[in-house]
């Protein structure tokens, strides 16, 4: 399927590995010129290397920071206008609602809420003047059934979801679409670490630890970063503008809803 977006230019966050860079490779596929971002320059240098390889397109790296205000500027600056934005950042610490303090919820609340919404306020506007925009924020299936491990995912995640209820509606009549996607577990580091975490607690080792957690998702495997992308551009294509303000599971079924 032609996604129709070749030649648009895309910022995705957190993307020189896992499920962003998943969401960047397939946007690349589709013709997406890049804005790329994460913290570790080395790492994204060599992602933002292969992409362009891989697909031809024009790529641009920005290691920063996106959650600090300078980080972000730079990232801005750098990015110009933008037609497609995916957020996306590391989820908080997993533990109990014992355990976190005042500071570890300022922290969570600016890595997944404050951070998403001040990329929008940024960039959302320009896309409006211009008739046309996607933002796909990577949240966590999560904010449909809490996980209480993962408290501060639960709360900061539900509040850019409320964020986006509401602003997503008031975009859509200028062709700005503006929707979030939850993963479920997939076969990336943050897997790996909540493995690790789970073997640990429970004197099992990872790959036990693995085969259980893949035992609770009815499709019996962990996703993959490129199944995840590719559900990503979908969102971001011209075929996706009556979906608005949707949060859609990408879990393998293994959020229990019926709706």
């Amino acid at each position: 399927m032609d996604l129709g977006i070749k030649g648009k230019r895309a910022l995705v966050c957190g993307s020189s590995k896992g499920l962003g860079r998943g969401c960047a490779e397939a946007l690349a596929g589709a013709g997406v010129d890049l804005v790329l971002n994460a913290r570790g320059a080395e790492a994204l240098e060599a992602t933002a290397a292969e992409i362009r390889k891989a697909h031809g397109v024009g790529v641009t790296a920005v290691a920063a920071d996106i959650t600090a205000e300078e980080g972000r500027a730079a990232v801005l600056a750098e990015a110009g206008d933008i037609d497609i934005l995916v957020t996306n950042a590391g989820g908080p610490p997993p533990g109990i609602w014992t355990d976190w303090t005042h500071d570890d919820y300022i922290a969570a609340l600016e890595a997944n809420m404050l951070t998403p919404i001040a990329l929008m306020q940024a960039l959302v506007p320009r896309m409006m003047d211009r008739g046309w925009g996607r933002v796909v924020n990577i949240t966590s299936q999560s904010v449909r059934a809490p996980i209480p491990a993962l408290g501060l995912s639960n709360a900061a995640r539900t509040g850019l979801t409320g964020f986006v209820a509401g602003t997503a509606r008031q975009v859509a009549e200028k062709g700005v679409t503006i929707n979030n996607l939850l993963p479920g577990i997939h076969d990336t580091d943050r897997a790996v670490a909540l493995d690790t975490g789970i073997s640990k607690a429970q004197g099992i080792d990872i790959a036990t630890a693995r085969k259980n957690r893949e035992a609770t998702v009815p499709v019996r495997r962990y996703g993959t970063a490129a199944e995840f992308g590719a559900t990503c551009a979908f969102l971001c294509s011209v075929h996706a503008g009556f979906i608005v303000a949707q949060n859609l599971l990408h879990d393998g079924g293994g959020t229990n809803l019926t709706m």
